[in-house]
């Protein structure tokens, strides 16, 4: 038996064909232009999203600062067995604000550091403990990840937008299908389904 061959015809909503209808050619626009809308509307928002990181991370380079800080108490807590060298506990920390007012907050500090010692906290602009900012690569990541999250995320919406719609419309022709078959008699009288 020989194979049989089957021609791909490639755009068919597209050409010029008796059997096109109406909603082959709406399909095929929603088609296009949920791609075209999903990747550029993607591409630039996940470009916003990345700027906006970016300009967050420079204000808080530009708001948090370095100080001097004093421990007032102990910061005694029990290693666990398998702490990283860098292992903190959270004490209670005094720093003079730039205009002399003198402050008292929680920060992280290294375990086992006695009280009196100096240690350097960062601060915001309403001198309150902070984390430390972004550094410029760590802010470099943060930007393309969430570039790259936000615009995949804006595409895949409108992607599924634009399956809801054919969705709708598949459903739309099948119901006209069928009520076109519900017409159509058989030679004896009879009707399909």
């Amino acid at each position: 038996m020989a194979a049989s061959r089957r021609a791909t015809v490639r755009l068919w909503r597209w050409r010029c064909n008796p059997l096109r209808r109406g909603s082959d050619v709406v399909e095929a626009w929603v088609v296009l232009l949920g791609w075209v809308f999903a990747l550029v509307g993607g591409l630039l928002v996940g470009v916003m999203a990345a700027d906006a990181v970016e300009r967050d991370a420079e204000r808080q380079r530009a708001e948090r600062r370095q100080v001097p800080a004093v421990l007032v108490e102990d910061a005694n807590d029990r290693l666990p067995e398998r702490a990283a060298t860098d292992y903190r506990v959270w004490a209670t920390v005094r720093w003079a604000a730039p205009d002399g007012s003198t402050h008292r907050d929680e920060a992280r500090v290294p375990s086992k550091t006695p009280a009196g010692s100096k240690i350097t906290v960062w601060t915001d602009k309403n001198s309150e403990v902070t984390a430390e900012p972004l550094s410029d690569g760590e802010t470099r990541v943060h930007a393309i990840l969430g570039g790259v999250l936000t615009g995949a995320g804006a595409g895949g919406v409108v992607l599924c937008a634009a399956w809801a719609v054919r969705l709708g419309m598949d459903r739309r022709r099948l119901a006209q299908w069928a009520a076109e078959w519900e017409l159509i008699d058989t030679r004896k009288g009879w009707k399909t389904g």
